[in-house]
């Protein structure tokens, strides 16, 4: 099965490219590799949540960081089709960077930033292993509860 075909078979479409908020372009290849400008968890051009994760009711849940992890990856693969044309050509998802704006008795980073991993997991299989960072940042742009950057190999 092919990586696009796995995606459908999990019944995921990816977004369109997310719209930079600054100077930067969403991704840059060079060479065999693609690396991603850091991604934030934007639906539909919007941030569904803001605010520091954690414990407590004013704050985000570490579950729902967690999904907003993979929504952010999600856009990370948008912008890395855009750039090789078809995800069929990843050869290996070599890393993942992740930032949890936290608060500061939260040391769940590592948990929050599972949903990214394991849907690359889930979609690339062996070739979606990586090696990855975790850290808790205090605050990110827009005030986003994550942000991720993704490094890609390509043939």
């Amino acid at each position: 099965m092919t990586f696009e075909a796995e995606l459908a078979e999990l019944g995921i479409e990816l977004p369109p490219v997310a719209p930079p908020v600054a100077a930067y372009v969403p991704a840059v290849v060079t060479g065999s590799y693609v690396y991603t400008s850091g991604q934030l968890p934007f639906v539909d051009g919007a941030l569904p949540a803001t605010g520091k994760v954690g414990e407590g009711a004013e704050l985000v849940s570490a579950d729902a960081a967690k999904g907003y992890a993979r929504t952010a990856v999600l856009n990370a693969l948008a912008a890395v089709r855009a750039e090789i044309g078809s995800l069929d050509r990843v050869t290996r998802v070599v890393k993942l960077v992740g930032f949890v704006a936290s608060d500061p008795a939260f040391t769940g980073q590592p948990g929050v930033i599972n949903g990214a991993s394991e849907l690359l997991g889930e979609i690339f299989g062996d070739a979606g292993r990586h090696a990855r960072s975790a850290v808790g940042v205090a605050v990110l742009p827009l005030d986003s509860p994550v942000e991720l950057e993704l490094v890609v190999e390509f043939a």
